[in-house]
C-alpha cells in the first residue's frame, strides 16, 4: 500500500517574529488564510487516503497539526520528543509502517514547501511509486529544475534520463548530492543542465530504507528495533521517550543519501518555494507597481520599494514611508524590522534577545 509522510517538525526561526518555538512556520496563515500544511495535506489527498498519511512533528506542535487538519486520524500525528533531524523521523515513520505493512512503499514530502502547479508532483508521486514497485531496492528522489543560480540550496547531479514502463516522467540517474554552492559554482551548475535542485521530498519502500540506515547508520538499528516491539501497546509512549533520543541527530542526505547506490531521481518542472526566508516570498506573491511584497490585510506604502511587508493580523495596518529594501514582520507581541540582504542574522537576534531575557517573545 502507498503512504505519505510529512515531515512538519521545522520552527522556521528566519520567518520570526511570525514563527516561533511553539507556533512553527507550516502553520502560518500567509497564503489566502490557508496554512503551508494544509497546502501541503491538500496536494497529497487526491492520491492517498488521508488515513495512509503520517505527520511527524515535535511534541509540542502535535495539537497545532492537529488542529490545522482535523480530518486526520488522531494517531496518524507522530510527536517526536526530541529533534533528531530527517535520518530519525525517517526512520521512525518507516518502523511504523513495515509493523503493519511489510511491502508498504512510502513518500517522504515536507510541510514547509509550496508547488504549482500540484498536479506535477502528482503525477511524479504517482510515478515514483510505479518504479520503486517494479524495482523495490532502488530509491527515488524529486529535482526541481532550477529558475536561477541559487547558493541557498543544495543540488542533486542527474544524468541519462530514459522512459519508465507505465510512467509519464523520465527517470535520472543521481551521480551526487552537492552541497549549497557559491555563486560562481552555482552557475556552472545552472549553466550544465545537469543539475537540479534538492526538493528533500523521497519515495522508497519502507524497509529499502530501513535496510539503507542499518548499512549506514547502524547506530540507529537498536532504538528503531525497540520503538517498532513497543509501538501500538501500553509502553509505547514511555518506550519513544527512551529511545528517540539514541538516534543520532542527522539529515537524512548526509545519514544515506550521499553514501547509497541505486539512487534514481525525477525531475519537477514546477513553480517550487522552499519556506526559508521573508525573501522567498516573492517567488510566490505578486509585487506591486514598486516591487514591494505584502501579505497583509490593510497596509498603506508611500515612495516605498524593493520592500516586504507581512503580518497575519488582518485587523492590524502597517503604514509605511520611504522604505528601501526594508523587511517589516509584525506580529502580535513583536515587531522585525531590518534590511532585506540581514535576513539572515535574524538567528542571531534571537540569541541577542534571549540573552537579554526575551525569552517569553520566542
Amino acid at each position: 500500500m502507498y503512504y505519505a509522510v510529512v515531515i512538519a517538525g521545522g520552527a522556521g526561526k528566519r520567518l520570526w517574529p511570525l514563527s516561533r518555538k511553539k507556533r512553527p512556520k507550516q502553520v502560518l496563515k500567509l497564503f489566502d488564510g490557508q496554512t503551508l500544511l494544509r497546502r501541503c495535506f491538500d496536494r497529497l489527498l487526491p492520491i492517498f487516503d488521508p488515513r495512509n498519511i503520517i505527520i511527524l512533528t515535535n511534541a509540542g506542535f502535535a495539537d497545532l497539526v492537529r488542529e490545522n487538519l482535523p480530518e486526520l486520524p488522531f494517531n496518524n500525528v507522530v510527536a517526536e520528543p526530541v529533534v533528531r533531524d530527517t535520518a530519525g523521523a525517517i526512520g521512525l515513520a518507516a518502523t511504523i509502517l513495515t509493523k503493519y505493512d511489510a511491502d508498504a512503499a512510502m513518500a517522504v514530502v515536507t510541510a514547509d514547501q509550496l508547488i504549482e502547479p500540484a498536479k506535477v508532483l502528482q503525477q511524479a508521486l504517482k510515478d515514483a511509486f510505479a518504479f520503486v514497485n517494479k524495482n523495490p531496492d532502488d530509491m527515488i528522489t524529486f529535482g526541481i529544475q532550477p529558475a536561477f543560480p541559487a547558493t541557498q540550496l543544495g543540488y542533486i547531479n542527474c544524468v541519462n534520463p530514459r522512459p519508465c514502463p507505465d510512467c509519464e516522467n523520465k527517470i535520472y540517474s543521481v551521480q551526487a548530492f552537492k552541497e549549497k554552492p557559491d555563486e560562481k559554482t552555482a552557475k556552472e551548475y545552472l549553466n550544465s543542465g545537469k543539475y537540479l535542485w534538492n526538493s528533500g521530498m523521497f519515495v522508497w519502500k519502507a524497509k529499502t530504507i530501513l535496510a539503507n540506515l542499518a548499512r549506514f547508520l547502524p547506530e540507529a538499528t537498536e532504538p528503531l528495533g525497540i520503538i517498532k516491539a513497543a509501538w501500538d501497546g501500553p509502553d509505547q509512549q514511555h518506550t519513544l521517550q527512551d529511545w528517540f533520543p539514541k538516534l543520532p541527530k542527522i539529515s537524512i542526505d548526509y545519514a544515506v543519501m550521499e553514501k547509497a547506490d541505486r539512487i534514481y531521481a525525477i525531475k519537477l518542472d514546477c513553480r517550487w518555494l522552499d519556506m526559508g526566508s521573508f525573501a522567498a516570498l516573492a517567488d510566490f506573491v505578486a509585487s506591486d507597481k514598486n516591487n514591494n511584497i505584502v501579505v497583509a490585510g490593510a497596509s498603506e506604502l508611500l515612495d516605498c520599494k524593493d520592500s516586504i511587508i507581512v503580518t497575519e493580523d488582518k485587523g492590524h495596518l502597517i503604514a509605511a514611508i520611504g522604505l528601501e529594501n526594508i523587511v517589516v514582520a509584525h506580529s502580535r507581541d513583536a515587531t522585525l524590522v531590518c534590511p532585506v540582504d540581514q535576513t539572515q542574522r535574524i538567528k542571531e537576534l534571537l540569541e541577542l534577545i534571549e540573552k537579554h531575557g526575551g525569552g517569553k517573545f520566542l
